[in-house]
């Protein structure tokens, strides 16, 4: 489903839907079409008006690109992602992949799902239409401006997450399961190769007079290269964290392991004596040498006295 929102050269601003002003216009300041659940026929229709090279309409039929930046003749074709988790089910976590032309005076955004970043953007420029007035290299930042800002608070309930899984490993008293701090992991290698990529997508933006960025809007894609960095900076901190906590899961299972075979070993040594004297006096024949009332008094109080010392002894030494 297409929806056009076009900013006249007074920077005034009016929106339409379907197919009609899917077109580019020299006339204008920016025309932004958005393309929401593409299928053949209106990737056909952007093919045919604004001459898209086949490769990059074949990327926008299939969403499973890594981002990249695409320098063709007359525009740029980028791709973006964004990221979206439900702390419910945090290994079932989605990628929102944003497929981008930018010329001289359009913008054409195609994507399969909703973007809460691109529906901000959009609501902006749809009151003030002076957001614009640099032209559709502008609208490009605002975009990916909007992509990245929207990984801060993700990061920041993240990390949240993380501390918290980390004290419940220290105070045990609900400590996480191995498959917990494994879906933890893998959503921050999943976010690590999107972030690296990006960064490298950006830093080309930013570049000076890249290609159809103007130099006063690459100043601006600077600060958004700057906030990648942090990203990144941002989830290789969580990974390192998140490695500490399976580390410290590990050696308390290890931990309890090893307490629960001293146990089991302070027992079997307690036991091993007790064992010996019942059945040396145990033995089913007549007239032993020891056969008497007061040995077998003596056996009776040693199977007391023997672990009762060999206890004490543990305890004093703390073993037990």
């Amino acid at each position: 489903m297409f929806r056009v929102l076009t900013v006249a050269t007074d920077l005034s601003v009016s929106h339409t839907a379907g197919s009609e002003d899917v077109r580019p216009d020299g006339d204008l300041r920016v025309r932004w079409i958005d393309l929401e659940k593409q299928d053949e026929h209106t990737l056909a229709v952007l093919a045919e008006r604004f001459g898209f090279h086949p490769l990059t309409i074949e990327d926008c039929s299939h969403f499973d690109q890594r981002p990249k930046l695409e320098s063709y003749e007359d525009y740029l074709f980028v791709v973006f992602h964004g990221f979206e988790v439900d702390w419910d089910h945090i290994d079932d976590a989605q990628v929102l992949e944003l497929h981008m032309f930018v010329g001289r005076d359009f913008v054409v955004t195609v994507h399969e799902r909703p973007l809460p970043a691109l529906e901000a953007v959009w609501n902006r420029v749809a009151l003030d239409g002076r957001l614009l007035h640099h032209g559709a290299d502008q609208l490009c930042y605002l975009i990916a401006d909007a992509l990245i800002d929207s990984y801060f608070p993700l990061l920041d309930d993240l990390l949240l997450r993380v501390d918290r899984l980390e004290d419940r490993v220290l105070d045990h008293v609900e400590p996480p399961s191995l498959a917990e701090i494994l879906d933890f992991k893998r959503l921050l290698v999943e976010l690590r190769k999107i972030l690296s990529p990006q960064r490298d997508v950006l830093a080309l933006l930013a570049k000076r007079g890249e290609g159809l960025i103007s130099e006063r809007v690459s100043i601006y894609f600077r600060d958004v290269y700057d906030h990648a960095l942090r990203l990144h900076e941002a989830v290789e901190s969580a990974r390192e964290l998140v490695g500490n906590v399976r580390d410290a899961h590990l050696w308390n299972a290890s931990q309890r392991t090893n307490e629960i075979m001293k146990r089991l070993t302070i027992l079997s040594a307690i036991f091993l004596p007790l064992t010996f004297i019942t059945g040396f006096f145990g033995q089913n024949f007549e007239s032993l040498p020891f056969d008497s009332r007061t040995l077998m008094c003596g056996m009776l109080v040693s199977c007391i006295a023997v672990p009762a010392v060999m206890l004490f002894y543990f305890v004093r030494s703390k073993w037990f």
